[in-house]
């Protein structure tokens, strides 16, 4: 084969999406972190399906103008720092190549090399041992073998060779990667799509996963006959929510008829499909993260994905969102829980994007919050070291005065809202904020998801985490010794008060005992008590 066009470029991105979305599962299982958020595969996935859904609503004969749209699909739905990176990999392939209607050998390596330096450039300091370096390596592969080979079928199979060394390599490059015995996730996820593209360009079939059941064509449906009679403003559960739990022998024995009933509780629109090994749930509901903590009782959770419909919803019929409030100056962020949303927005933020941990929000969804809003300038705080990429991606798209303050935590995020000066420059704000948010501690309790080993740390499944500025420092069977140990891992002689945000499923004498011991041994600094009614995280800590 000795051309590509545009037609053929859209078969290959549909093949590639399709083996990434076959193995989404298995990606997320190489996350290296046992917290439950381990959403690289999650997140690389909604990324390239947004892709190629826009790739297949724009096919052209021109490779030029097939590569733009899958450009644009990748870039609006990208999520997470590693769809954000797979979204950077291919604008940078789709501006090589805009001019062409069919590429060579040459072309086509050139363009893979032009979406590696598109991809470094976005990255503020990049990573080796990373997808970045399977991505680097396996250009660099293709730029050498198009000077022996004009067959882009070869030159696939030599790139996706290269990929799979490369991918070999991580754990060399990168330690943490090594001390867990796995390779990088997102390495793994770009291998997927490229063993994608080849298996189109050499017209073989990929092997089929198994899976359970499939309740895509009925969510379809649903989803069509609603949005197109409705007002946004009739939408009653906004969120639409999907994830599976697999059944574990230690959690809640599950009962099909007493989990459907609970889970109608939650929203509208259940569908529940079970087998004996896993149960996969759909449900519109306001309350995402307590849906998720609800299934999390049975088993360990899977493929969860969280979609606003609102936004999709204004975005299918053009409408505005008439229930948000028109600011010229917004402040925009990400939080999960009712009680967090509730406090950024007593602190004046002009709209709170449900997400965070296991459901970070795509650029898209961020510039469809700004837009909503209708400010002329905005700030937008992700609070998630996960969603910086993408609130930065939105920024520049934004045709507004946009900048983003690089917020990773929760703590972080109200403590950069108290700077804000509505009088102030977004520049100088920008500025303030973010020099802000350092003065402050995060310390985070959360629960493993496996066994695993890392830093000298040895943590059991289902363990409590003691995590300071997101490194885990004490692992243990007792709540009350990892929050204990957090809060004297922070607590210094320079502290005057400690924030203490408690989840959803933290009782009163769990809450009591922190706050005791806080009082009883660390008598000059003052305690706050928020209901943050966050999933996942029973307690996040700041010290300031």
């Amino acid at each position: 084969m000795k051309s590509l066009d545009g037609i053929k470029f859209a078969e290959m991105v549909q093949m590639g999406a399709h083996h990434l979305s076959q193995n989404a599962d298995y990606v997320d299982a190489l996350n290296v972190f046992p917290v439950p958020d381990g959403d690289t595969g999650t997140n690389m996935n909604l990324s390239m399906t947004s892709g190629a859904k826009e790739t297949a609503a724009k096919v052209n004969a021109s490779i030029g103008k097939t590569a733009q749209a899958l450009s644009k699909g990748l870039l609006m739905g990208a999520r997470g720092n590693s769809g954000v990176i797979l979204s950077q990999l291919f604008r940078g392939f789709g501006k090589a190549v805009e001019q062409e209607d069919v590429l060579d050998a040459k072309q086509f390596a050139q363009a893979f090399q032009h979406g590696v330096d598109t991809a470094y450039k976005a990255v503020m300091k990049p990573v080796e041992g990373t997808i970045l370096t399977v991505a680097r390596l396996a250009a660099e592969q293709a730029v050498k073998s198009a000077e022996q080979t004009d067959d882009l079928i070869q030159l696939m199979e030599e790139i996706v060779v290269a990929a799979q060394d490369a991918l070999n390599q991580t754990p060399e490059l990168l330690p943490v990667l090594k001390e867990v015995g796995v390779v990088d996730s997102g390495g793994q996820g770009l291998l997927f799509v490229y063993e994608g593209f080849l298996a189109s360009l050499k017209g073989e079939a990929l092997p089929a996963k198994t899976e359970m059941k499939s309740m895509d064509d009925l969510i379809n449906a649903e989803h069509h006959t609603a949005q197109d009679f409705m007002d946004t403003s009739e939408i009653v559960y906004g969120y639409c929510t999907e994830f599976m739990v697999r059944f574990e022998d230690d959690k809640k024995p599950f009962d099909e008829a007493k989990f459907r009933e609970d889970m109608s509780q939650f929203g509208d629109s259940l569908l529940v499909i079970a087998d004996d090994e896993v149960v996969k749930i759909h449900i519109h509901s306001e309350t995402p993260g307590e849906v998720i903590s609800y299934g999390h009782q049975y088993g360990s959770l899977v493929k969860i994905k969280v979609d606003n419909m609102r936004l999709q919803h204004t975005a299918i019929v053009g409408e505005e969102h008439k229930a948000v409030k028109k600011v010229p100056y917004a402040v925009v962020t990400v939080a999960m829980g009712k009680g967090i949303k509730a406090l950024f927005e007593s602190m004046g933020a002009s709209y709170v994007i449900e997400g965070g941990q296991t459901m970070n929000p795509s650029t898209e969804d961020i510039v469809k919050a700004v837009q909503e809003i209708g400010a002329e300038k905005v700030l937008i705080l992700p609070n998630n070291k996960n969603i910086v990429m993408a609130a930065e991606q939105a920024a520049e798209l934004l045709e507004i005065e946009a900048a983003v303050v690089p917020t990773k935590t929760i703590p972080q995020g109200l403590t950069a809202l108290l700077s804000f000066n509505p009088e102030a420059s977004v520049a100088d704000n920008q500025q303030t904020m973010s020099q802000a948010m350092k003065e402050v501690k995060t310390g985070q309790i959360t629960f493993a998801v496996r066994d695993t080993s890392i830093d000298g740390v040895e943590i059991h499944k289902d363990d409590f985490m003691a995590m300071e500025e997101g490194k885990i420092v004490k692992a243990t069977p007792s709540l009350q010794e990892a929050a204990q140990h957090i809060i004297d891992t922070m607590v210094d002689e320079d502290a005057e008060i400690v924030t203490v945000i408690h989840g959803e499923d933290v009782d009163e004498e769990q809450l009591e005992a922190v706050v005791s011991y806080i009082e009883e041994n660390y008598e000059d600094v003052e305690v706050e008590v928020h209901d943050g009614k966050q999933p996942l995280y029973p307690f996040i800590f700041s010290v300031e």
